[in-house]
């Protein structure tokens, strides 16, 4: 499948998508689960995972993220659509396994900057 949006069949250069965002998602407005900030990184789990029986937008996601993990954000930039729309699809992979996320790290998880300030000084007396 080609990521050319231009030589997709549910895209038309003029009109836009000629499927509305809902049917792509069934009806769902949002994902079962929220773990899909605008910066997951999301990476195809087996990159010879077979794409023809999948419908169109949830095998470009898989095509798109199998050379190099990609952003939400990036995602839905690239097949223009909206994010919601993305996190739902994002999300029905998940669940099938067929995707790899990484969330990003909150700040909770940080190291503690005293840390970092400590473990510099130790060095610069090296």
């Amino acid at each position: 499948m080609t990521t050319d949006l231009e030589e997709a069949w549910f895209f038309d250069k003029e009109a836009g998508h000629l499927v509305r965002p809902y049917t792509i998602t069934n009806g769902r407005t949002g994902p079962v689960r929220d773990g899909f900030a605008l910066i997951t990184l999301v990476a195809t789990a087996d990159p010879c995972t077979d794409t023809t029986r999948l419908p169109p937008e949830p095998a470009a996601i898989l095509h798109l993220c199998r050379e190099h993990p990609l952003a939400v954000a990036e995602i839905a930039a690239i097949l223009d659509l909206p994010v919601s729309v993305v996190k739902v699809l994002l999300d029905d992979l998940a669940q099938a396994r067929l995707i790899l996320t990484r969330a990003p790290v909150q700040l909770t998880e940080a190291p503690d900057i005293s840390l970092i300030q400590a473990v510099i000084e130790g060095v610069r007396r090296l």
